[in-house]
């Protein structure tokens, strides 16, 4: 059984026995974000970029639960500076921990600190964990390579970014589900600022359309695979 919860933005929780992960951990400072990151606790952290809306609580969260952090090579060079554990990734690589199986994607996008400072590569995520695989796509644009992400891998949960100006927007977000065929598909980064409001319930209504399985999550909402 896998937990899945919702913190706003693209910050999740992937839980399934002892392990818990964090995904682009985005709580302080996140508008719509309704926890505290000093009450989160997890084992892992995932940070798909270097953004500060993606990055946003690892280190503390690192520190706080002695938890180790994956990243691209340079971004986990970048975090280890801050005297966390890292395991060093990079695209298209795969390795297989404790809870399972992280392999990085492609993702067209930027990765860099406040300063502008270029920190490695933007990636998305295939987490396979307790026999889910669970695609975050991170940020990215639409691209026609995540037909073979989808091929490759059978994707149980897609976590898709729809608000548009710095990603994908709702009609690329439809297009790219089908590229990837989930069983389920979870928009997120959209609504956290005025320049990527959308609505999701247009994406949910689009993909269901074609027969897709979507789930608009609330704040600190859980879903179970």
């Amino acid at each position: 059984m896998v937990n899945i919860k919702y913190f706003g933005h693209s910050a999740f929780i992937v839980e399934s026995g002892d392990f818990s992960i964090a995904i682009d951990p985005f709580i302080t400072g996140n508008p719509v974000a309704k926890a505290d990151a000093k009450d989160i606790k997890c084992n892992y952290i995932i940070v798909t970029h270097a953004h500060g809306d993606h990055l946003g609580d690892a280190i503390e969260l690192a520190k706080q639960n002695d938890a180790l952090v994956i990243a691209n090579n340079e971004l986990a060079n970048y975090l280890a500076k801050y005297g966390i554990k890292v395991h060093n990734m990079h695209i298209g690589g795969g390795f297989n921990f404790p809870f399972g199986r992280v392999k990085l994607t492609i993702a067209h996008h930027g990765s860099s600190d406040g300063e502008g400072n270029c920190i490695g590569a933007p990636t998305g995520v295939v987490l396979s964990i307790d026999g889910k695989n669970i695609y975050h796509c991170g940020d990215t644009g639409l691209f026609y390579d995540m037909k073979l992400i989808g091929e490759m891998n059978a994707i149980d949960l897609m976590l898709a970014p729809i608000g548009d100006n710095f990603t994908m927007g709702i009609d690329d977000a439809v297009k790219a589900t089908q590229f990837v065929n989930p069983k389920m598909v979870v928009p997120m980064h959209y609504n956290t600022f005025p320049v990527i409001e959308v609505n999701p319930q247009e994406f949910k209504n689009k993909v269901e359309a074609l027969n897709y399985k979507c789930k608009v999550m609330d704040i600190n909402e859980t879903i179970t695979l």
